[in-house]
């Protein structure tokens, strides 16, 4: 089979769509991505080696265009996180999808869903992952359905879920779930097979089952995890606590949020292993990895800060539905504006304040930011702990502990945008500007647009508070950037 001319890729901004489109243009295809809001791929290393088009799987009107020319595309969406009718959204949107690429003509679509038998009493998200490859099949455009479990890969929500319950509780008290079967699979080896999917036309209209070489329970994971990291871990199985109890415990241990982790546990009390080995007849070429290698290949990709893609990056996994907002300036918003002049270059001062937060922290009263991120938690946001995926650059759509990175412009300016629990909407934003005799401007803006008189009276209660952290940062960031 001939290389299509053109591959469409949807979901780029999320986990595996982001680490999909590098390994598509090695193999010498064309890609296109397809992004709600097209500026959080700014800043990837493949960003200016793919057309970007704007389209939203809710609004199909757009979807059309964003297909022309399109031979194959690639359907990476989901809704987890949204909200309790993310199963609704994603058969919709499937829908949607499907519909739009019968149009344009798209002669395939290839579709990572979940694995699970589906003659059994399936949980509401992996039913909804099922379904919304039945969906994407009733346009009549050929599908290639693969179905993965748990996937093994550095900042993976599974596997960020096992990874933190693992290095954070040395005694687990765990659900019945922990001795469920589970196939896990390495990323590495689900990309191998959505790749190859392109050259294998006989895997068109198929529903392909894909798994690692181990079949191990939950617990089994947790311990070799444990094993790989030479961590000495004990698991006490107790029948008493419920999904949404567990989902509550993972919400206050790990930095998966409450409304994302309740889905994903009501599904581990079902079965996930592979059925049928047609994948495997089909891409011989293909092996597995076992368990512990793909445990060790994350951890070593974590340790060299290779981490390409995480589950945080989806903005699903923290905004829902809502359409990206970006600052606008209006009456109503409040700014406060902070600057000092650094006898340093532009480039050091730049640096200073884009290593911020994750692992380093906040330069300045850090104990008051993790009080700020617990009371987060507790009230049902994000908190501190999703930190950075990387500890020295950003990306647009980036989560940076309980901001997202909404403007890099490399060099000079970061601003991000606050997704912790507020009245209102607010960001902060760095800038480095060339000053006279090779000094340099630093601007620290907190922007701030309140939501009613609640939201006037949060800002100015905290504003002491806020007054004393701020100017402590911009003080700090100046000192770093002068040493």
């Amino acid at each position: 089979m001939a290389k299509p001319e053109l591959i469409l890729v949807t979901g780029a901004t999320g986990y595996v769509g982001g680490r999909l489109v590098p390994r598509l243009l090695s193999a010498g295809y064309r890609v296109r991505c397809l992004a709600r809001d097209p500026a959080r791929l700014q800043g990837r290393p493949w960003s200016d080696q793919v057309e970007l088009a704007q389209g939203d799987m809710m609004h199909p009107d757009a979807l059309v265009g964003a297909m022309h020319n399109v031979k194959v595309l690639y359907y990476l969406v989901h809704s987890l996180g949204g909200g309790s009718d993310f199963a609704e959204r994603d058969l919709a949107a499937a829908r949607n999808c499907a519909q739009a690429a019968r149009r344009a003509g798209v002669e395939r679509i290839i579709y990572l869903g979940g694995l699970g038998n589906p003659d059994t009493d399936l949980s509401p998200h992996l039913r909804s992952r099922q379904q919304t490859g039945e969906a994407l099949r009733e346009a009549g455009v050929p599908v290639t359905e693969f179905r993965a479990a748990v996937i093994v890969g550095s900042g993976s929500l599974s596997f960020e879920l096992i990874r933190y319950l693992t290095e954070r509780l040395p005694v687990m008290i765990c659900p019945k779930w922990v001795f469920t079967r589970v196939q896990p699979i390495a990323i590495r080896n689900v990309l191998d097979y959505l790749v190859a999917a392109l050259a294998c036309p006989e895997s068109a209209g198929r529903i392909l089952e894909i798994g690692g070489k181990d079949i191990l329970p939950y617990a089994g994971m947790m311990t070799g995890y444990a094993r790989a990291r030479g961590l000495k871990r004990r698991l006490i199985a107790v029948p008493v606590l419920t999904p949404r109890l567990s989902s509550y415990w993972v919400h206050l241990v790990t930095p998966i949020p409450a409304n994302i982790a309740q889905p994903l546990i009501k599904g581990l009390g079902n079965e996930v292993i592979v059925r049928d080995d047609t994948a495997r007849r089909l891409f011989p070429e293909i092996d597995p990895m076992d368990f512990e290698t793909s445990v060790h290949l994350a951890l070593n990709r974590m340790q060299i800060h290779g981490v390409e893609t995480a589950w945080s990056d989806a903005l699903t996994s923290s905004q829902g539905d809502r359409t990206p907002r970006t600052l606008v300036t209006r009456e109503g918003l409040i700014i406060e504006r902070r600057q000092r002049t650094v006898p340093s270059s532009v480039d050091v001062v730049y640096r200073s304040f884009a290593r911020l937060g994750g692992t380093r922290g906040w330069l300045y009263m850090d104990w008051a930011w993790q009080v700020r991120g617990m009371l987060d938690r507790i009230f049902g946001g994000v908190g501190m702990r999703r930190g950075r995926r990387d500890p020295e650059e950003l990306h647009v759509g980036d989560a940076l502990d309980f901001w997202r990175v909404e403007m890099v412009e490399p060099g000079r300016l970061i601003r991000l945008r606050a997704e912790m629990k507020v009245p209102g909407r607010a960001w902060l934003e760095f800038e480095a500007r060339p000053g006279s005799n090779g000094q340099t401007l630093l601007l620290q803006t907190a922007f701030f647009e309140p939501k009613g008189l609640i939201g006037l009276l949060y800002w100015y209660a905290l504003y002491p508070i806020h007054g004393l952290i701020f100017s402590g940062l911009i003080r700090r960031i100046a000192q770093q950037a002068a040493t």
